[in-house]
């Protein structure tokens, strides 16, 4: 599914410190004024700054959308189950995708592979570095810290400093392509749990750091091989006048731009449709539909028609 384009959401948010944070350098500085554990830092806008690299970013998520569907589902395949929720990364070693088709991979993979990607298949998310907000100005601090001896209760390692964050804002972007409904809908549950304070990000979470607030700030939805028929308020898709067309409030999943056949190939939900509020524009160049939520509520209201189809998989799957 990676040759082709059928559907792309693109969530704006900004992520602003509860407390400290603290995204560690993978390395120590060479000037002895600077703390022991230094924040990130890349050049942006003409000057250094610090930032949160997305590569951390996917990997908390990543992480927290592997603890929801171990929650209701499992890393290991029962007999009497057709879908593994989440490999287990320590002893998977994907010896069952070697030498399948482009179908297998996918439909084989774990549900989290499917949506973050493996050793045999590419990823569908991208998630952007967030860079400062220039209109919340960062607070950067130091602090001193101390390493416990377990058995004696003294000072095992230390003190040493480092540098932490407690304000400003960070802005990023997360792209989703070629995607479910319910994949989507995942998305919307861990970023509803990290505004929720369910889990942090970067260095010394267990100690108090890591706490962000979420703020949805837009999200697009674009299907770029669709037109619009504005008098009929109906979405066109070439090639797919048997499904379509669909109202031109439908959000759309990628199963509803396939073939039957493709659509077995690769297990897709057949009728992943949700109806929402929001009505679909032409996009830029009038070739291609796009459906836009702005603010927080209609963002969370997006979020809340995928997690109807999310709870669909589940109970379609239970059963």
């Amino acid at each position: 599914m990676h040759k082709r384009f059928v559907n792309h959401c693109t969530i704006e948010l900004t992520l602003v410190p509860c407390g400290p944070i603290l995204i560690k350098s993978g390395k120590d500085g060479a000037d002895p004024t600077k703390p022991d554990m230094e924040f990130v830092e890349t050049y942006q806008a003409g000057g250094r700054s610090i930032y949160l690299p997305g590569s951390s970013l996917k990997g908390s998520i990543r992480a927290h959308a592997e603890r929801i569907v171990r929650t209701v589902g499992s890393d290991c395949l029962p007999d009497n189950a057709d879908i593994l929720w989440a490999n287990d990364p320590l002893k998977d070693q994907y010896d069952y995708l070697k030498d399948k088709s482009a179908y297998d991979i996918y439909r084989l993979s774990s549900f989290t592979d499917q949506m973050f990607g493996n050793t045999a298949i590419a990823s569908r998310i991208r998630i952007e570095d967030a860079y400062p907000d220039k209109s919340q100005p960062l607070k950067i601090e130091e602090r001193n810290g101390v390493a416990i001896d377990r058995v004696f209760g003294s000072v095992a390692v230390g003190p040493f400093n480092y540098q932490v964050c407690t304000a400003g804002a960070f802005k990023t972007k997360i792209h989703l392509k070629n995607f479910s409904l319910a994949q989507l809908g995942l998305i919307g549950l861990v970023l509803r749990d990290l505004d929720e304070g369910w889990f942090g990000l970067g260095f010394a979470k267990s100690r108090g750091l890591g706490r962000v607030e979420v703020k949805l700030n837009s999200a697009v939805v674009q299907y770029p091989g669709c037109i619009l028929d504005e008098d009929n308020r109906q979405i066109y898709s070439f090639g797919r006048q048997g499904q379509f067309p669909q109202p031109d409030t439908a959000l759309l999943g990628v199963g509803m731009f396939l073939e039957e056949e493709e659509q077995k190939r690769y297990n897709f939900p057949v009728d992943d449709v949700q109806a929402t509020p929001i009505r679909g524009a032409s996009m830029t160049l009038g070739f291609g539909v796009q459906l836009q939520w702005q603010g927080d509520e209609q963002v969370q209201d997006l979020f809340t028609k995928a997690v109807h189809s999310w709870r669909k998989k589940l109970t379609g799957t239970a059963a």
